[in-house]
């Protein structure tokens, strides 16, 4: 008996330490998970901003793809300009991050407006560029954008009216993200985000896009581009913000996330359409989403791990 015991008892000390050490073998593979070749670097839509009062424009993803080892950083460019000009920060910025790190590019993942920003770092300077991502990217323009302008027109009374009141906005955002410093121009920004404003910026930009509502090219210039989006306005009835979108959403008559089509969204390979609004696609307001669809912030490892693979 006493033998028999000695034997279940250094088996199962065996079985154990066989366990731990899959364990650990496992938890070292999947720190290395989202750890890309070149940085990653967030870039913000339209009132975004890096960090406000504490809380994430990203909420939770740029420490998820951290802890799994990529170099993440969130650019911080004027919350309410031309795709121009946020473009030609970015630009600096990404120069600054491949002095300080040595690298010799950074992928792109921009959301919102952040897509024909990062869209614009990539076509002027496409040697800095591994890759752009977009996220909800209003890439051939919103019709949100499109009434406001329509009801909005440049020099009227409700024009001015609405300009200063974005104004201020973005200095309440300034104010608690530390962004002061950077030039505003609301009606700037909302020429970019028209059709029209789309239209003439694809002119000059038109990598990655497709010609319909499918996929467009994925490598460009040496630049890979991905896209994806969310087309479900109402998500989960605690989030104060799901309301406003469900109702911005009626003036599209297809598929869309609140504010932008999915057919706008599309850019390079589109890796999918998701139960998600437009402020869900970056984990917003403060993680409330649909809890029984794709977490955002496993959207962000997963793509990582894919430029991982891609060797970028």
């Amino acid at each position: 008996m006493t033998g028999f015991l000695s034997r279940f008892l250094r088996r199962l000390v065996l079985a154990a330490t066989a366990g731990l050490l899959l364990l650990g073998a496992g938890a070292h593979a999947q720190s290395g998970y989202t750890q890309t070749r070149y940085p990653i670097v967030l870039v913000h839509g339209l009132f975004g901003f890096d960090s406000a009062l504490g809380i994430d424009y990203f909420y939770g993803i740029p420490d998820a793809l951290r802890q799994g080892g990529a170099k993440v950083y969130v650019a911080q460019v004027s919350a309410a300009n031309s795709s121009e000009v946020r473009g030609e920060q970015l630009l600096a910025q990404v120069k600054t991050i491949l002095a300080i790190t040595g690298a010799g590019k950074v992928n792109l993942v921009g959301h919102s407006h952040g897509g024909p920003t990062t869209r614009y770092v990539a076509g002027a300077a496409p040697q800095l560029v591994a890759s752009v991502t977009s996220i909800g990217g209003v890439n051939k323009g919103s019709r949100v954008a499109d009434i406001l302008r329509g009801v909005a027109p440049a020099g009227s009374v409700s024009e001015t009216v609405a300009n200063a009141a974005a104004k201020a906005l973005v200095s309440l955002i300034n104010l608690t993200s530390g962004g002061t410093g950077l030039p505003q121009m609301p009606t700037a920004a909302l020429d970019s985000l028209t059709t029209a404003g789309l239209a003439s910026f694809n002119r000059r930009f038109p990598q990655g896009l497709p010609t319909g509502c499918g996929s467009g090219a994925e490598l460009v210039n040496g630049v890979r581009y991905y896209s994806w989006t969310g087309t479900q306005p109402l998500t989960n009835v605690l989030d104060a913000s799901d309301g406003l979108l469900s109702v911005l959403s009626l003036v599209f008559g297809e598929a869309n996330d609140g504010l932008v089509s999915a057919c706008s969204s599309r850019l390079g390979k589109h890796l999918g359409d998701y139960r998600q609004n437009h402020l869900d696609e970056v984990n917003q307001l403060v993680g409330l989403r649909d809890w029984f669809s794709t977490d955002p912030v496993t959207l962000y490892r997963q793509h990582a791990n894919r430029l991982k693979a891609q060797g970028l």
